[in-house]
């Protein structure tokens, strides 16, 4: 499903604590849509958090929820998409993103680690969470990279500032489809 009729106006991708879901509120309020989670989607379409779903089944089951959830956003969701950190890993996820416009928020360890805590939430951050999150990033990078239209630096600036940004390259036809580029 790498295109042929995504609805979302914009997708968000990035790491833990860059403020995909932050930043996504309030970009979608700024050009009057909803604002679509697909890890908060997951977790309402299962009935349990990503967290029991680690546990209970494995990362391989949840990244494959994850995808479908994805595609299923992109789809019919006519509005802001925040994706999941790991969604991009999944090169079928990464084609069917080219399709549309996608932001990747940058953030570094310093700010991360901090704004997403070290709880059992993150699954993937439990353990040794600065070298976890060092090599998450390490592999993570060039995959945001690839699917990103723009790339948004969000240790600095507020929330509001980052949203506007995003909204004005959307309005000026800055942002647009990889696969347009």
């Amino acid at each position: 499903m790498s295109g042929p009729t995504s609805r979302a106006h914009v997708v968000l991708v990035g790491p833990p604590g860059a403020g995909k879901s932050t930043v996504g509120q309030v970009l979608a309020r700024l050009l009057g849509v909803e604002l679509l989670d697909t890890d908060d989607a997951v977790e309402r379409r299962e009935g349990r958090t990503i967290s029991d779903i680690f546990i209970d089944d494995g990362e391989p089951h949840f990244r494959a929820l994850e995808h479908a959830e994805v595609l299923r956003a992109l789809a019919e969701h006519d509005g802001v998409v925040a994706l999941g950190g790991g969604a991009v890993e999944h090169p079928d996820t990464r084609a069917a993103l080219l399709s549309v416009p996608v932001v990747y928020l940058e953030v570094s360890m310093a700010k991360a680690l901090p704004r997403v805590g070290l709880s059992g939430a993150r699954p993937l951050l439990v353990e040794s969470p600065r070298a976890r999150w060092k090599a998450l990033m390490d592999s993570r990078r060039p995959l945001y990279q690839e699917v990103a239209g723009l790339v948004v630096d969000t240790d600095t600036e507020p929330v509001e500032r980052l949203a506007t940004l995003v909204a004005e390259a959307l309005e000026r036809g800055d942002l647009r489809p990889r696969s347009e580029a």
